[in-house]
């Protein structure tokens, strides 16, 4: 029966359904968020694996120049999640006061504001490609051969901007399902367009790289009309109208102010790697292939808790609205359990099966070495990201973008950069002192999260 019960709600969650996340089971609730959301982390992931699968066998010079595109398209991306953030707990506190209308009309500024945004990026990135690219260490022939692709992604960032945003609002409004199908229908269109584009097909011509960004737009672009289409004419608990578009001041400075401090939050914890990075350049060869290895090993499981980690923002926003502090706060207990659950479970699969996935992904034995030293040590943290990551959107989810950020310039800037720097520099001069301080910092960053969650300042925001 406990199994019949399990296929049934995963068949719901999927569908997706109105639920009210502020009433009833929390451990139901947390599965019906959490489900859509891990699919959708993952369908995200595979956008970048599908353009450099096709785009590798255009040689190096294609495969630089989407690398430096994407590399400046972080901005961008960042604040699209920062953007989503808002958005979600905005949505979320106003669906938890039963205000459905105040709650679409959050939606639509977010919307407004985003749309402005992105015709600004897009006038300045189209304009300035080749200077971006040359910024970035392009040669003059790169930028001259593949100048469009990157034109095509800065061009078309609304679908990138829109994309994040619009899943943000359906996952404050607790129908995560439709974020998930968004993705579903922007990757199927990517992978089946991106070989017919860029090595072309029948009277398709061959594109090359400037076909990748034709692909991978139309794939955004198709997943974002699937987003209005469920916006505005199939409506579901929130009804969508375009006059929602019109400007409200304090509600755009409210988006702002939580918008851009989200973004900040994002930016401050990926400047942290890029740091990382650099110190572990400084090691031989061998030891930065082995890292890298490891880190995208690492990220493609720490996906999962991510999106299960997500469930708290709307779990948070909605109960907080309807009143409901304790529930919310039980919401991010139980979520941040089954995240700890997983991740103990990814700790032990990496001790029993690390060294095979590693010969997997890399052929080289002294990078080997290193990406299993960096599996081995860094492993047993993986417990303190599926509590932060929790406590995170917690706060995020309360519109408390604040904290987060603050959090994440102590414990990475002001603590893992230092002491990654002074013991790679002075003590262990090994790689394993990048591993280890990177298992202490997020040890500290897992436990001034709780410490602060546990003060509950997050309850008393104002949204």
């Amino acid at each position: 029966m406990k199994l019949k019960r399990f296929f049934s709600l995963f068949g719901q969650a999927v569908a997706g359904s109105e639920q009210d996340y502020t009433t009833g089971s929390i451990r139901k609730a947390v599965f019906l968020l959490a489900v859509p959301m891990i699919m959708e982390m993952i369908m995200e992931s595979v956008f970048a694996l599908v353009d450099i699968f096709f785009v590798g066998k255009l040689g190096n010079a294609a495969v630089t120049t989407l690398a430096l595109t994407e590399s400046v398209l972080s901005l961008v991306y960042s604040i699209a999640i920062g953007l989503s953030i808002a958005a979600t707990a905005l949505v979320a506190r106003r669906v938890g006061e039963k205000n459905l209308d105040g709650a679409a009309h959050a939606g639509m500024q977010t919307i407004l504001f985003a749309i402005v945004l992105s015709l600004i990026i897009a006038f300045a990135g189209v304009s300035s490609a080749g200077t971006i690219l040359q910024l970035m260490g392009a040669d003059a022939k790169m930028v001259a051969d593949n100048i469009r692709y990157t034109q095509i992604m800065f061009g078309g960032n609304i679908v990138i901007m829109l994309l994040f945003l619009i899943n943000g609002i359906f996952r404050g409004a607790g129908d995560a399902s439709i974020a998930m199908q968004s993705l579903w229908i922007a990757n199927a269109a990517n992978i089946i367009l991106c070989p017919i584009l860029i090595y072309g097909l029948g009277p398709i011509p061959a594109l090359g790289l400037k076909g990748a960004a034709i692909a991978t737009t139309t794939g955004r672009g198709l997943g974002v009309l699937y987003q209005l289409y469920r916006l505005f004419i199939r409506k579901g608990l929130l009804d969508f109208y375009l006059y929602q578009l019109k400007p409200q001041r304090e509600l755009l400075v409210q988006i702002i102010s939580m918008g851009s401090s989200a973004t900040v939050q994002f930016l401050v914890g990926s400047a942290s790697w890029i740091f990382l990075a650099r110190l572990m350049a400084g090691f031989h060869e061998a030891a930065m292939a082995g890292y890298q290895v490891a880190i995208r090993v690492f990220l493609f499981f720490l996906l999962p808790a991510w999106g299960l980690s997500n469930a708290a923002a709307t779990l948070v926003g909605q109960n907080l609205g309807a009143g409901k502090p304790e529930r919310a706060v039980q919401s991010v207990w139980t979520t941040a359990g089954y995240n700890v659950i997983f991740m103990l479970s990814v700790s032990i699969f990496f001790f029993l099966f690390g060294e095979p996935v590693i010969n997997f992904m890399n052929s080289d034995p002294e990078a080997r070495k290193y990406a299993l030293q960096a599996l081995r040590i860094i492993s047993p943290g993986y417990v303190f990201w599926g509590i932060e990551m929790v406590m995170m959107n917690a706060f995020n989810g309360a519109g408390d973008t604040r904290t987060p950020t603050i959090v994440n310039l102590l414990c990475f800037w002001l603590f893992q950069i230092p002491v990654a720097w002074v013991l790679s520099q002075y003590y262990i001069r090994e790689p394993k002192a990048i591993f280890i301080t990177i298992v202490v910092s997020q040890l500290v960053a897992a436990s001034v999260s709780v410490y602060l969650f546990k003060k509950g300042r997050w309850k008393t925001i104002k949204v």
